[in-house]
């Protein structure tokens, strides 16, 4: 066990600050440590963590020396991505978009863990790489398809993890491991880089031990990649917990296998729910159960099989034989199954829409009962299925979800809430979920509380006016690069001036993303002086954000160093 069992990132990062703790002694530590069986697929070498653990990195990044692990179906430069089937494996020369954002935010990336294979499964039993059990013990299984990422959090072996999620696999494994589980809304984190299980509904998911570090993570790795045509920018406004209409089921519609330990827990946990928020009202399930159905029993099947037919056929014998039979299964299915499926799909996700009118957030249990490895033997179709019962329905229905602890049963099995909500809720439902779990946690920023802004020169980390920016309350996003449509000049007085040009006359220069409070922006802009000014600028990742920009006379006089690539490059390269 690791000195990460007890620490969340907010407490290693002031461990780091306060002088208690090095990234190298917790890259040590993570070495040292032993594993729990079936965690990982491949490791980060130990000369490469240690390597990483000592590069000079601001200690102001967000991750800043925290360890983390990546499903192994999510894209890492230079490391095998299986999906669980080593016949499958190829190296990429690139990290998925989500995992470049938290290595440029200064985590340390540990290894890639073990999922069901082609994350098709909700029990972590189906891989070749062995079945993982829940940090529960007792044979428990940890749930799928994200099974070593949940462990890998759970046993302390890192301090988050990135999952992914088409059926609830983002949920079911939290909720089996005693942790926090995100499923984000579809695109917020995107899925470039990402094997897909079924393109239109997978998510990148994150773990964590707490809400809060989930809400950083979250923060960190959000946003579109230009490479992805489903990612999506965030909207609308997060609710405090005060002001949430609470949605929660009758226990007696809700099908909890007999086991009457968990359906106690979800009581307990609705009735704690509802002390936190403003009103609680029972709904009618029926629009989502029905719409979870259509997953399995419904053509999305096969969607999954469409990514895979050509290596399904020529390497048959390389997969699982209860994972071929699933994703062959898709082949049932005609174009005209298709259609009608997502013709009623279209009336429940009407239903679903006319539910969140009346309440914001629907709290729900996330797996109706657990179930042992040798239980998942007995009966593998259907007890996957019950364990996706109340989790399957969140991405045909474009909601977000968070999945937090919620006490255990008599029997000391793991009990877990889902706080369910509209896409782009993720700030309504973790703020309710750090009430929920007694966290002094704000509610997250949203684009309806905060403004991005890109910084080019003077403004950014080490330089110096960054501090007017943390004055206001800002908080570094991430780092990335204009289009190719933008020159870099250094003017008389010494200040960095942007200016646009046309497509191709320019070059990729380097920005900082910062988040600002909206009522700080008055007092930011009344401090920019001429020729400077705020307008918006074009980023390499298709985003159009508010930046520094200078007027085109202003380079006339100026001092052209578009070659450098970024102010900070050429400091560096002028010795300063």
């Amino acid at each position: 066990m690791t000195v990460l069992a007890t620490f969340g990132i907010a407490d290693l990062r002031d461990a780091y600050a306060r002088g208690e703790l090095t990234p190298a002694e917790v890259a040590e530590q993570v070495i040292a440590a032993p594993s729990a069986p079936g965690v990982w697929i491949s490791r980060v070498p130990a000369g490469a963590l240690r390597a990483r653990a000592r590069e000079p990195l601001d200690p102001a990044l967000p991750l800043y020396g925290v360890p983390f692990a990546v499903k192994d179906n999510i894209d890492v430069a230079g490391m095998p991505t299986t999906a669980a089937c080593p016949a499958f494996a190829y190296t990429p020369a690139r990290s998925a978009p989500v995992v470049e954002r938290l290595l440029a935010a200064g985590a340390m990336l540990v290894g890639k863990t073990n999922l069901d294979q082609f994350a098709t499964g909700l029990t972590g039993s189906r891989s070749p790489y062995g079945a993982v059990e829940s940090v529960f013990g007792g044979g428990l299984i940890a749930g799928g398809s994200s099974s070593g990422s949940a462990v890998a959090v759970a046993s302390g072996a890192v301090a988050f993890a990135l999952g992914t999620d088409t059926a609830g696999s983002g949920r079911v494994p939290a909720a089996l491991n005693g942790i926090v589980g995100l499923k984000p809304t579809r695109g917020l984190l995107s899925t470039a880089g990402v094997v897909p299980a079924c393109r239109s509904l997978d998510c990148v998911s994150i773990f964590a031990v707490d809400v809060a570090d989930a809400r950083t993570v979250l923060d960190v790795a959000r946003g579109p990649a230009a490479e992805d045509p489903w990612s999506r920018a965030a909207t609308g406004e997060s609710l405090p917990p005060a002001a949430v209409r609470l949605g929660v089921a009758r226990p007696d519609v809700l099908d909890f296998e007999g086991d009457h330990g968990q359906a106690e827990r979800y009581v307990a946990g609705c009735l704690t729910a509802a002390r936190l928020t403003s009103a609680a009202t029972q709904v009618d399930l029926t629009p989502l159960l029905e719409a979870g159905g259509l997953l399995y029993e419904g053509p999305w099947v096969a969607e999954r099989l469409a990514d895979l037919e050509d290596f399904l056929d020529a390497h048959a014998e390389a997969v699982l034989p209860l994972t071929l039979g699933i994703l062959r299964g898709g082949r049932r299915f005609s174009a005209a199954d298709t259609f009608r499926a997502q013709h009623r799909l279209q009336v429940l996700k009407a239903a679903t829409a006319r539910l969140f009118t009346a309440v914001d957030v629907l709290a729900l249990p996330t797996v109706p009962t657990t179930f042992t490895l040798d239980e998942i033997a007995e009966e593998p179709l259907r007890r996957n299925a019950v364990l996706g019962r109340y989790t399957q329905f969140a991405n045909l229905l474009d909601l977000a979800v968070v999945t937090v602890p919620n006490g255990t049963t008599p029997q000391g099995r793991p009990a877990s809430l889902s706080l369910i909500g509209p896409a782009f809720a993720e700030g309504t439902l973790l703020g309710l979920a750090a009430a929920f779990r007694g966290e002094t946690v704000a509610v997250p920023e949203t684009p309806a509380t905060t403004v991005e802004l890109a910084v080019a020169g003077h403004h950014l980390r080490g330089e110096a006016r960054n501090a007017e920016l943390v004055a206001l309350g800002g908080r570094f996003a991430r780092t990335t690069r204009t289009e190719a449509c933008y020159r870099l000049y250094r003017l008389p007085t010494g200040v960095p001036g942007l200016v646009r040009v046309g497509a191709g006359q320019g070059a990729r220069i380097e920005v900082e993303i910062w988040r600002l409070p909206s009522g700080s922006v008055g007092a930011l802009l009344s401090s920019v002086k001429p020729p400077l000014s705020i307008g918006y600028l074009s980023t390499v990742d298709g985003e159009t954000v508010q930046g520094f920009l200078c007027e085109a006379y202003a380079a006339a006089d100026a001092q052209d160093i578009t070659a450098s690539g970024g102010f900070r490059a050429h400091r560096q390269e002028e010795g300063q």
